[in-house]
């Protein structure tokens, strides 16, 4: 661990280029971390080109014990890689992404995407063409006919909270000054971008020494306003069937101690979204686990019935809110977040404060006030029943090829509290949601914001630098390892142990279950019958891992068991059957149905899907 700062120490005044005084800076930032003071900037994911090795990898190699490059095999899984880095340490660490200029930066947009919908911190510092446009077009430049200003970067500017391009020296120290605001504030946090005009990087001036001064960085916690809390608690006061929503929010702002509390204080459940899991423990009596489209049924029949819903840490999208169906017509919403806009969702009374102290305050203001002991006992009644339903489809079957909730509840027997499991995209996100038991904050680490494929592996990566003392386990679908498998490499090279179970249903089998139940014929999802399989196992050999196809479950667990014994990367490879899912939870999602159509089943469906909407617009 790095040694504390000495608040306010500054590093005289001295001629360096614009990426040298951008790397000293980024040094020289501090934050608290479970207790532990530590550096802001966990080290730098870089893959050289002529736009950035001449300044900024100069000026890395220069700063390399302080802050650590690392090289990755594609950009976008350096992305990702550090998007899961941020998510673990709970937005208290970040990391930064520099790549030349051209397809390096354009291949971050999807990573910066992902951070973007996330509200998590990244950096990105792509390379960028000449500030003096001497030599243009440079090479991999992107010409506008129209805008002389237009680079291939402004591709990242819908995509990034705060967007600046460094054409001068004397602009990197607002710049930079900025870009600390919205990656540190939790109300604004998400992607910057820096875009270094490449000759600039190069230049060298002299820097004000305030500009190195080591600066700590500690999380500001807005408390509630009166108003807001007062309207709050007279909502929660007439309530008599609340529930409670623990967003990803809780985890970052550390208030799963705080929520816990609130729950057991006034007999309140609570249900969980994909980014709020494992904040409280999966064993609490009042956790009904996951909400909405891929929710249980005990979560979601409360939250049909509740009477005010407290949506603590979370944006309410549609997969949380059923489309904005799952809760009842009557029901009030009040949303707890420290960012203004997700508070004033669907017309919810906003409680804008940090989670921990907006929390701490409603609990106080409520004070002895309970939901109503009939309300407590129904939750009580229908988590049981749920536990017991999902037995059933998590065990192990009796015959053929396993379902994906069977190869979880696998891993599942094998894991321990305090491994972490990462996925993203596919089926394996619905079943993890109802299935999976998270007892440990930060156990469950699902990036379905973005619903990103290609983030798992490198995703899993990035969590193992936050938390290298933890077993990291990444499920992964063979469509997504085939959209981006290079960072199993990166983790061989660098010593970076993951456990990668790889889901073999023959291709996009989550898509191919939606296109069936929208009616149409199966096309262009599956591989054909017949058709070869890759070969995942020697494909993951080739990258330096251990690798091992098994031929059920009984073989995964017994293989698990032995990953965990190893020291090196593990990839474990089980065909599952694409058809087979989770039927008992879950809840209606929007997913428009062609109106017309030669198909009789396509236009059943459209009817299904109108009565549907119906429904939701309070039509029918």
């Amino acid at each position: 661990m790095d040694s504390q700062p000495r608040a306010g120490r500054a590093v005289s005044e001295r001629r360096l280029t614009v990426a040298q005084a951008l790397v000293r800076a980024m040094a020289s930032q501090w934050t608290e971390f479970e207790g532990a003071s530590c550096r802001l900037f966990a080290g730098v994911w870089a893959i050289f080109g002529h736009g950035n090795v001449a300044g900024l990898g100069e000026a890395l190699h220069g700063a390399r014990e302080v802050l650590p490059t690392l090289r990755a095999h594609n950009e976008q899984a350096m992305g990702h890689a550090a998007v899961a880095f941020a998510k673990a340490s709970f937005r208290r660490r970040m990391m930064a992404c520099t790549t030349s200029i051209g397809p390096g930066a354009t291949n971050l947009t999807t990573a910066a995407a992902v951070a973007h919908v996330n509200r998590l911190p990244l950096l990105l510092l792509p390379g960028d063409v000449f500030a003096t446009r001497r030599p243009d077009p440079v090479l991999q430049q992107v010409e506008d006919f129209a805008d002389g200003l237009t680079t291939a970067n402004d591709c990242l500017r819908p995509v990034s909270r705060y967007f600046d391009r460094i054409t001068r020296p004397e602009q990197l120290v607002s710049a930079f000054e900025r870009a600390l605001q919205v990656l540190t504030d939790p109300a604004l946090c998400g992607p910057v971008t820096l875009a270094l005009c490449q000759d600039v990087q190069a230049e060298a001036i002299s820097w004000p020494a305030r500009f190195f001064e080591e600066r700590l960085w500690t999380p500001r916690r807005p408390p509630p306003s009166r108003g807001e809390l007062a309207r709050a608690v007279q909502a929660l006061h007439a309530a008599r069937k609340p529930l409670l929503i623990c967003g990803g929010g809780v985890l970052y702002a550390e208030a799963g101690a705080a929520l816990r509390g609130f729950c057991e204080r006034h007999a309140t459940p609570c249900a969980e979204t994909q980014a709020g899991k494992s904040a409280l423990p999966a064993s609490h009596p009042l956790n009904l686990g996951g909400l909405g489209v891929t929710g249980t049924a005990a979560a979601n029949a409360l939250a049909a019935d509740a009477d005010v819903v407290v949506a603590i840490g979370t944006r309410l999208q549609d997969f949380t809110t059923g489309s904005a169906s799952l809760f009842a017509s009557g029901a009030r919403i009040v949303a707890l977040n420290v960012q203004p806009l997700d508070a004033a969702k669907h017309g919810a009374l906003p409680l804008v404060a940090d989670a921990r102290e907006g929390l701490e305050a409603l609990s106080e203001a409520l004070g002895e006030w309970r939901a109503s002991e009939a309300w407590s006992v129904r939750a009580a009644d229908e988590r049981r029943a749920w536990l017991e339903a999902a037995q059933a489809f998590s065990a192990a079957p009796v015959r053929g090829l396993p379902s994906d909730a069977q190869v979880i509840g696998a891993v599942q027997r094998c894991a321990r509290d305090e491994d972490i499991v990462v996925c993203a995209a596919g089926g394996l996100p619905g079943e993890l949601h109802r299935h999976w038991q998270a007892e440990v904050p930060g156990g469950y680490h699902l990036e379905y914001g973005y619903s990103c494929m290609g983030y798992e592996i490198a995703g899993a990566l990035g969590v193992k630098l936050a938390r290298p003392e933890r077993e990291v386990i990444a499920l992964v679908g063979d469509g997504s390892y085939l959209m981006l498998n290079s960072e199993i490499a990166t983790a061989v090279e660098t010593g970076r142990k993951l456990i990668v179970v790889v889901l073999d249903n023959r291709g996009f089998g989550c898509i191919e279950r939606l296109q069936h139940a929208t009616g149409n014929a199966s096309f262009n999802n599956l591989r054909p019958e017949g058709a070869p399989r890759p070969d995942f196992e020697a494909h993951a050999r080739s990258l330096g891992a251990e690798a091992r196809k098994v031929r059920d479950l009984a073989e995964l667990e017994s293989a698990l068991a032995a990953a965990r014994a190893a020291r090196a990367t593990c990839v474990l490879i089980i065909e599952t059957e694409p058809a087979a899912s989770t039927t008992a939870g879950g809840h209606w999602w929007d997913v428009p149905v062609a109106e017309v159509s030669e198909r009789a089943e396509v236009r059943r469906a459209a009817l299904e899907y109108a009565a549907a909407r119906a429904r939701r617009d309070g039509e029918g």
